[in-house]
């Protein structure tokens, strides 16, 4: 078998790393992607990097019940691109991909598919499984996506140790297939009405005194306000349902900067690419936050504090300021 590369494909490391760079937040639904021509650069950047040709790409992502949707189905179909699928949890969380694409570079890597595996993916899980596949001759590479500043998005420490390179796809080539979605509303255009006089009202019989009855005086009675326990923080999550008392946390001045620019700039980009009919379903969710975009909170305030265990305090905080500056906006 003459020499060939294979890629490797996290589309969730992808999608956000790309929407991070087109948008400033990892939230996948603000941006538009031309895949066909995504992959094609992917295929392009191994090819030129590796001076091989391409085996297959293999590209990972989830799905309802395992069941490939419209678009992932499209994807599949395009050449030398070997769609496998994982599933969603119960809370919108991805099952199963991680494993897949470990389990594959592995399994490859013992049967000789290629000389060169490119791992599209910063996920620290995976860092064993590259070990085990070049303790077989295989050199496995990052590819990654730059952000706007030339450093490598999201990639775990752990993993770029084990890796055998760290390269970066090229990010004029994410800008040409990657757009961000702008739903500008329709101007809104205003005619003068015709002037018509309307005749004058008749006049009718002035209405007398009126006698508060029982029910009047009952509804003007202010009920008492609702005693909040001392030291405690709201916060809605995206399981459960209402809201969640928890002990507040207090955090550093820095952290709350933080977390206030990951929270604004998820709601701009949902801002920007939010249909009317987004809009309603999400306040049809409150307090809960919707799987997708708390995913890109937790992503996103990950990226900005630089490490990927978010203490418990932090979430909270985070999800709480979500609907807070929602309603400030």
């Amino acid at each position: 078998m003459r020499p060939t590369c294979s890629v490797y494909v996290d589309t969730g490391y992808l999608l956000a790393s790309a929407a991070t760079r087109r948008t400033g937040t990892s939230l996948r639904s603000g941006i538009f992607v031309d895949y066909a021509t995504l992959i094609a650069a992917l295929v392009d950047a191994a090819e030129t990097r590796s001076g091989l040709p391409i085996l297959r790409v293999y590209w990972y992502d989830s799905a309802r019940n395992g069941v490939p949707d419209a678009q992932q189905e499209r994807i599949g179909e395009l050449s030398k691109v070997k769609l496998r699928l994982g599933r969603f949890g119960v809370n919108g969380e991805q099952k199963g991909v991680d494993l897949r694409i470990g389990l594959d570079l592995v399994a490859h890597a013992r049967s000789n598919a290629s000389d060169v595996f490119f791992l599209v993916s910063g996920d620290d899980d995976l860092t064993e499984a590259v070990e085990e596949a070049q303790a077989h001759g295989v050199q496995v590479l990052l590819l990654t996506v730059p952000t706007n500043d030339g450093k490598p998005h999201g990639v775990s420490r752990h993993l770029i140790r084990a890796s055998d390179g760290l390269d970066f796809f090229d990010g004029a080539a994410v800008d040409a297939a990657v757009m961000k979605i702008d739903r500008q509303p329709a101007p809104v255009v205003v005619t003068d009405p015709v002037s018509v006089p309307k005749p004058a009202p008749r006049p009718g019989p002035k209405p007398g005194p009126r006698v508060p009855t029982p029910l009047d005086v009952a509804s003007t009675a202010q009920a008492p306000a609702p005693v909040r326990p001392a030291n405690v923080l709201v916060y809605s999550g995206t399981t459960g349902s209402g809201s969640t008392v928890q002990p507040e946390y207090v955090m550093a001045g820095e952290e709350t900067e933080l977390i206030d620019e990951v929270v604004s700039r998820v709601l701009a980009s949902l801002e920007a690419s939010s249909t009317p009919e987004d809009k309603l379903s999400l306040q049809r969710t409150r307090p809960n936050i919707p799987p997708d975009i708390d995913r890109a909170l937790l992503l996103d305030a990950s990226d900005a504090m630089g490490h990927h265990d978010l203490d418990e305090g932090i979430r909270y905080r985070l999800r709480a300021r979500f609907w807070e500056k929602y309603d400030e906006q």
